[in-house]
């Protein structure tokens, strides 16, 4: 058909029918799979607790990095705290509580762990009121838990200066919304004869094409393409983070998305790019993990070993990357203490053999783990 210079995928006469070349995504879909099965089989002979630590590293990823992308920056410290609240697990010291943290990782643990459980529109609206607690997107009221109405005018995606912004995609209509969404929810909901890593990836890009809140669809789109995956990895825990990956190539993913959305209903080209995408998220894992069984062999070889709960605190921050250099004065505000406690506890772990002073250069000594 003649599509118009303008015409976006939805306008499409056969909306929502998607084409799909599936042999030229075969040795794709085997990539993924193969990789996840090697990262599973990895875990499988880790020590227990390995597992936990692991899931914990990529749901952590997940929360940070699916913000990340909306040019929200979260503090690592208070989600990690906050999901292992939430899954009953013990790091030491928590974080103080953060609202708006609790919410996107309610979302992200709601979309993971309870991925059998239908998607519906009452699932989809508490994600969204838990994205958005005050029902504010900053400084602008914006309605929660419902479906947008365009009450300003047309969804668009826009970006530059206000007198020279550039429209990337314009969303369907709010009065198409009911219908639409009815629609997408009804195919979420039964097998559909795709290949679950496909439908993952079209769960994505369905749900973001329909835009259907206010604000909060790009970050509840890769809630909604996580809890697919989820199905499609049979895993009760993730491992992996994609929209860590996704973060990592952020503008190859607004490009491709861009040019699938004013594109044809031939998403081929955006499902190549997801299974890609998602092969070198698994891959990235495959590092995370290497950081879990040097956590894990770290506290093995000094178990025997008398410490106070700072300094294990603050070596649990070394061992998860620390942002930075370790200094005396950063030891004290983290350990809420004083400069001379700091000092004592970090001589102490320098007498035993387990900090060593850094080779890196600077006004401040730094400290640094000593294997």
């Amino acid at each position: 058909m003649n599509r118009g210079e303008n015409l976006y995928v939805w306008q499409d006469g056969d909306w929502p029918q998607w084409r799909v070349d599936l042999p030229a995504l075969a040795q794709s879909l085997a990539d993924v799979r193969r990789d996840h099965g090697l990262l599973l089989g990895r875990l499988a002979d880790g020590e227990p607790g390995q597992r936990e630590q692991a899931s914990l590293a990529a749901l952590t990823d997940e929360v940070l990095k699916t913000s990340e992308i909306e040019g929200e920056l979260l503090d690592a410290t208070v989600v990690r705290a906050s999901i292992a609240c939430r899954l009953g697990m013990d790091i030491g010291a928590l974080a103080p509580a953060d609202r708006h943290v609790d919410g996107v990782v309610e979302m992200v643990l709601d979309a993971t762990s309870r991925s059998a459980e239908p998607l519906t529109a009452e699932r989809l609206f508490g994600w969204h009121a838990a994205l958005f607690p005050t029902g504010y997107s900053g400084m602008g009221k914006i309605a929660v838990g419902q479906w947008r109405d365009d009450a300003t005018g047309p969804m668009q995606v826009v970006s530059g200066p206000v007198n020279r912004s550039k429209v990337h995609f314009q969303a369907p209509p709010a009065d198409a919304l009911a219908t639409e969404m009815a629609r997408f929810l009804a195919w979420a909901n039964r097998d559909t004869g795709e290949p679950a890593l496909i439908k993952a990836g079209l769960a994505h890009l369905w749900f973001v094409t329909l835009h259907p809140f206010d604000d909060g669809n790009g970050r509840i789109a890769r809630a909604v393409g996580d809890l697919f995956l989820v199905r499609a990895d049979g895993a009760r825990q993730r491992f992996y983070s994609l929209s860590a990956q996704i973060q990592r190539e952020r503008k190859d993913y607004y490009d491709i998305l861009e040019r699938t959305q004013k594109g044809a209903l031939d998403v081929t080209g955006w499902l190549a790019w997801f299974l890609g995408t998602l092969g070198r998220a698994v891959a990235s894992a495959q590092t995370t993990l290497d950081g879990v069984l040097a956590k894990a062999r770290f506290w093995q070889r000094w178990a025997g070993t008398p410490m106070n709960e700072r300094q294990m605190k603050l070596l649990n921050r070394l061992l998860d990357g620390f942002d930075g250099k370790l200094t005396s004065s950063k030891w004290a505000a983290i350990g809420k203490c004083s400069p001379d406690t700091a000092l004592r506890d970090i001589a102490q772990l320098l007498a035993l053999g387990v900090l060593r002073k850094s080779s890196a250069g600077g006004r401040s000594t730094a400290y640094d783990l000593a294997d």
